[in-house]
Formats: structure tokens, sequence, C-alpha cells
């Protein structure tokens, strides 16, 4: 058996950052070959992740990357079990690299697929393996929950805890201030949809419902019923509707919706993706 140096001990334990009695007992295992060594490792890091396979991940970040180059925008939803861990320096570099990836490489439909792609950082030679490097280090479990990517002009926002994460993808020049700003604003209020015709609408005709039921009962005659309606399903859309909503920055835009800002700026929105960690 080859001897074990102190300092191989050390090198491996730089490489991986496991304790040093785990790197001495894998280069035992085998016989002073250092990529031997780490492959036992990681198999062993493996085999624990398995037996935490079904803990709850719910700390983790949401990131969020924007290529103006190619009109590209990414977001991923990475999870681990605790905020610590969220925090890491190498966990955040793993959010944002992976965010990236998706933005300026081919794409990806499945968590598994962006896996598979290169690490743009140089981590390591694959997301997959960057992402197990870690896990096998950290020793909590971990989950790439969710991935999206938007294909033409967007913005993005993701907050400053990483907590939440706003896509918009619009049409129209010179939009990119105004898409960061409205995606913030999608952060603050939680918008349902961007438009009255997507909500559902059988919702919308119980609320038309219940208002005309309220208006009867507060003694209208039932002829301007449907006016007083009309106006008070105002209150409805802008609680739901993106379009409807009083644009939250209100020093910088005026006092309008979202839609009407949208439509001075030239920029039609065609769709938005927000999401939020699960709260603890």
């Amino acid at each position: 058996m080859a001897e074990i140096t102190a300092a191989a001990v050390k090198s491996l334990r730089q490489m991986t950052g496991l304790p040093m009695m785990d790197c001495k007992k894998a280069l035992q295992e085998a016989d002073g070959d250092a990529d031997k060594a780490v492959e036992l490792l990681r198999k062993s890091g493996a085999k624990l992740m398995e037996k935490r396979a079904g803990r709850a991940t719910t700390a983790g970040r949401i990131a969020v990357f924007i290529d103006p180059d190619q009109g590209r925008a990414a977001m991923i939803d990475l999870r681990c079990e605790s905020a610590p861990v969220a925090a890491n320096e190498d966990f955040v570099q793993l959010a944002d690299d992976l965010a990236r990836q998706l933005a300026t490489g081919p794409g990806a439909e499945t968590a598994e697929q962006l896996l598979a792609q290169p690490s743009p950082s140089g981590k390591a030679a694959t997301l997959q393996q960057q992402f197990d490097d870690l896990l096998n280090r950290i020793r909590e479990a971990f989950k790439l929950e969710r991935i999206a990517r938007l294909d033409g002009p967007a913005g993005g926002y993701a907050h400053h805890n990483a907590a939440a994460g706003v896509l918009l993808q619009y049409e129209g020049e010179g939009g990119a201030e105004l898409a960061r700003d409205i995606c913030m604003h999608v952060a603050a209020l939680r918008p349902a949809t961007l438009r009255r015709d997507e909500l559902d609408p059988a919702e919308v005709e119980r609320e038309r419902e219940i208002l005309a039921e309220v208006s009867r009962k507060e003694g209208k005659p039932e002829k301007i019923i449907e006016k007083m309606v009309e106006g008070r399903m105002r209150e409805f859309y802008a609680a739901r509707c993106l379009e409807d909503q009083q644009i939250a920055n209100e020093m910088k835009y005026g006092k309008k919706t979202v839609g009407k800002a949208a439509e001075e700026a030239g920029m039609k929105m065609i769709r938005f993706v927000h999401w939020e960690l699960p709260k603890e």
C-alpha cells in the first residue's frame, strides 16, 4: 500500500473541502490515487444524500440572469435545507451559474438537461459535477426545483434575499429599465395574471353576481346595477391583473396603471413568471 502523506491528505482536502479524516480514509482505499479518492468521496456523499433525499428543502435561492445581447432571460429555483447554506458563497455561485447557463446556453426543458451542461464559472466541468461536489461538501439535501427561460426581450428581478424572482417578456425597443421596474412591482404586489382575459371566466362571473346582489340589497334600481357592477369590478381586476394595477413607482412614472405606463413607453407585455420560496 502506498504511503499516505500529510501533504496528500491536505491537498485532497483543499480540492474537495471535506474533513481531513474522510480524505485520509479515501486515499487509503484508493492506494494513494487522488483521482480515485475523489471518486470514492463522491460515491460516499451520494450514498449519504440518498438517506437525506426525503428531507424538506424549503430554503434556497431564486437566481435571475438577463442576456441582453442574445435577448434571453432565465430564472432558477435552487433549494436546500437551511438558510445558512442558502447564503453560502459556493451555493450562491452555483445558483448564479445555473441561471447564467440557462440564459446563454442551448436551453433546457428539465433540471437534468441543465445540470448536464458546462459550468460557466469553470468551478467544474459540468453543472452536475459542481452541484455534486458542493452537496458532498455541505451534506445537505439540494434540489433544482424549477427552471424557466424566456426567449426575446425580457426584464428580470431577484429580491435581495433571493426569496422571490420575476421575469417579464415584452416587445418594443428601449424597455429594459421599465421592464425591470415592472418586475419589482410584480414581486411586491403579486398579480395573478397579466391581463383580464387570462382570468378564470367562472371566477369573474361569480364576482359580478356577488356585486349585483350587494347592489340590490342596497336598494339600487335594477337599471343602474349593471353600471355599478362594472365600476366596482375595477377593484377586482386591479387586485389580480398586472395591467390594471397602479404602478408601484409613482414617483418615477406618475399615477397610472402598469398597462398605461407600458403603452406610453411603446412596450407590449407578453407574459411574466413570478416565483417565491415557500414561507417557513
